[in-house]
């Protein structure tokens, strides 16, 4: 069956792509160009109008003759009149209706707005200043201190529908500070070596930064995500659950590393407390000089055998032996009121060399 293309032949064709001036602006002249088309088609709507309301009334003004006529029985030239007028507004309506029909189609007749909407963009929310450490650590101890007890009865919670209920009640507790305690508070758990506590309260840490973290994605209050989570985290497939007891043991090694550098820090800090109080007149620990004596010496101190100490000094060269000895009583060893009496000592028990000398002298003496 061949096809009739008739209805098409009076579309108006789109003249974007007509070649115009080079020194013509095609976007001004299009633009121009459009616009004397809606101003043809609105003018054309305004007259369509005006003879739609000169009709009704031209109508409405026959069929109320007619209705009093048709009761009076009879005939006059006011209703003659008023044929006449509806004629005329009849043949003027029709006319423009053809005229309409003629009109090529384009673009702004063809196709019409199916919908529209309005969208308004709101202002971004303006985030707040960044706050000093000052300001943070004030902020911080001002939260515990109103509301630790709150804090530590969420961290005690084990089922999921009390803690829910209980953050519902207390919507206040959902926030960065609640986190931090928490947090803290496992990290002392395990210092005191309060495992199987640390483990229970690190699962109430995590839960609360899910919460903090799923409203930062959704850009909301953190106190409008505590349904969501608790629905989701009950109603979760196995691989969410899996991901969050991962979290949970990742927090859970994170805080026994860091408990073991807070232990081994403290022991050093206790440590070198310990050596500072052993610390000698002269500065020197009496621990490290102890060790560092050789063994004849180390044994005369630890025996506290003051004879063999004399003995030992005797048989050492007489600069090593002096340098020992000072050791020693920077060290506190030796307490400072005997020093003299320890130089007396050293002094007292003569050198080998000395000894030779004397015993040539007395031979001389003999000769």
């Amino acid at each position: 069956m061949p096809i009739d293309y008739s209805k098409w032949k009076n579309i108006e064709v789109s003249d974007d792509e007509d070649d115009t001036h080079p020194n013509i602006d095609n976007a001004s002249l299009f633009r121009w160009r459009h616009q004397a088309r809606v101003e043809r088609m609105k003018e054309m709507e305004q007259k369509k109008k005006s003879f739609i309301e000169e009709k009704e009334r031209a109508e409405a003004k026959l069929k109320s003759l007619r209705e009093r006529l048709d009761k009076e029985a009879a005939e006059s030239e006011e209703l003659k009149k008023a044929e006449k007028e509806f004629q005329e507004a009849q043949s003027k309506y029709e006319e423009i209706e053809k005229e309409e029909r003629l009109q090529p189609w384009n673009v702004d007749t063809i196709s019409h707005d199916g919908w529209e909407k309005t969208i308004i963009n709101e202002p971004k929310k303006m985030p707040p200043p960044p706050m000093t450490e000052e300001e943070k650590e004030r902020r911080y101890k001002d939260f515990v201190d109103k509301n630790e007890k709150k804090i530590k009865e969420f961290g005690m919670l084990s089922r999921w529908d009390d803690c829910k209920k209980y953050l519902l009640e207390n919507h206040n507790l959902c926030c960065e500070e609640t986190a931090n305690y928490l947090t803290l508070w496992c990290l002392n758990l395990e210092i005191e070596e309060k495992h199987s506590l640390m483990e229970h309260v690190a699962k109430q840490a995590i839960a609360m930064q899910y919460m903090l973290e799923l409203a930062k994605q959704l850009d909301v209050d953190v106190r409008g995500c505590i349904s969501s989570f608790f629905t989701r985290i009950q109603q979760a497939d196995q691989q969410y659950i899996d991901a969050f007891n991962d979290e949970i043991e990742a927090f859970k090694n994170r805080i026994r590393e860091r408990a073991k550098v807070r232990i081994e820090a403290a022991i050093k800090q206790v440590e070198e407390e310990e050596r500072k109080a052993r610390l000698g007149p002269g500065g020197l620990d009496p621990l490290e000089v102890l060790e560092s004596l050789p063994e004849p010496l180390k044994e005369c101190f630890e025996s506290q055998d003051i004879k063999k100490l004399q003995d030992v000094l005797t048989s050492m060269d007489e600069t090593e032996a002096k340098y020992h000895l000072k050791r020693c009583i920077d060290s506190g060893l030796w307490v400072p009121d005997a020093k003299s009496k320890t130089e007396n000592t050293y002094e007292e028990a003569p050198s080998k060399s000395e000894d030779k000398k004397v015993e040539e002298g007395e031979k001389e003496k003999g000769d």
